[in-house]
């Protein structure tokens, strides 16, 4: 339990998320609300900078845990069996508890890095029109040959070592990189790190699916992001053909702060005032 937010858990599969959800906005109720979905590795509670922001930007807020992270189970062991489809199905669960407080509300899924690839899938392999707007904040597919200059040669033999780890040892241990995880949500990121695809997930042609999703798409790509930077992102919003994707870089100038792949949260009032913007501009429910 914190001050700043109510702890909530959504049981799916054998499996229990942790969800965030802070008080209402000051303002006329009703407002929209933004499910937000983290990074690889990291903890719901690390997003409360941003979270305050998109309040004071009008904007009712939700973080949940991606599972096997921070209040989510399972912890990953050699035993987990999940990957990025299981993390799809997620998204729907949340959405579904979440009903009583999103019924008759605009409401955007935010994804940060893993968390927005998800959102995408969720989009694409679930029902996309229980959500009216997807933001993806320092997002992108990290094929080697999209990295800028000579930066993809590292890239190759970093991802796939992990992925050969993660296979041996049955579990990636978070040396240095995303935190424990389980050896599918590894392989998964792997395959796209490798391929620039997404995975065939459950016999679907994933790559397909994407191109099929219309939810309006804001896309924000990060000055000086060691993970992510924007040619990435430029990648994945090549995927969404059918969507309407608003594409924003957001810079140093703007934010007034250093950034990177983690620290633009801390520094996210003028991104905040942006995504609450574009939950404005999209239509009513």
């Amino acid at each position: 339990m914190s001050g700043e937010y109510t702890q909530e858990f959504v049981d799916v599969d054998g499996a229990r998320i942790g969800v965030q959800s802070y008080p209402e906005p000051d303002g006329p109720p009703g407002a929209p609300v933004v499910v937000i979905w983290p990074a690889m590795g990291v903890r719901a509670r690390y997003y409360r900078p941003f979270a305050t922001a998109l309040r004071e930007a009008g904007l009712a807020v939700v973080v949940a845990d991606l599972r096997g992270t921070g209040e989510s189970t399972p912890a990953p062991s050699r035993t987990c069996r999940y990957g990025y489809a299981e993390l799809a199905t997620d998204v729907g669960a949340v959405l579904d508890a979440l009903k009583p407080r999103l019924d008759g509300r605009t409401r955007l899924l935010l994804g940060h890095s893993l968390g927005g690839q998800v959102a995408v899938l969720h989009q694409a392999l679930h029902d996309a029109d229980r959500v009216d707007g997807l933001a993806l904040v320092a997002v992108g597919i990290p094929w080697w040959r999209g990295y800028p200059g000579r930066r993809g040669w590292g890239v190759l033999p970093y991802t796939q070592g992990i992925a050969a780890v993660a296979r041996l040892l049955g579990v990636w241990p978070g040396w240095g990189f995303g935190g424990r995880q389980a050896r599918g949500v590894i392989r998964d990121w792997a395959y796209t790190a490798r391929t620039g695809r997404f995975p065939v997930l459950d016999g679907v042609d994933v790559e397909a699916a994407v191109r099929r999703v219309r939810t309006p798409v804001l896309a924000v790509s990060v000055d000086d992001d060691q993970y992510t930077p924007h040619e990435t992102m430029d990648h994945l919003c090549g995927k969404l053909t059918a969507a309407e994707v608003s594409r924003h870089r957001y810079t140093v100038a703007e934010a007034g702060a250093p950034l990177d792949h983690f620290t633009w949260v801390r520094a996210a009032a003028p991104l905040a005032a942006r995504i609450a913007a574009f939950a404005a501009a999209l239509p009513a429910r």
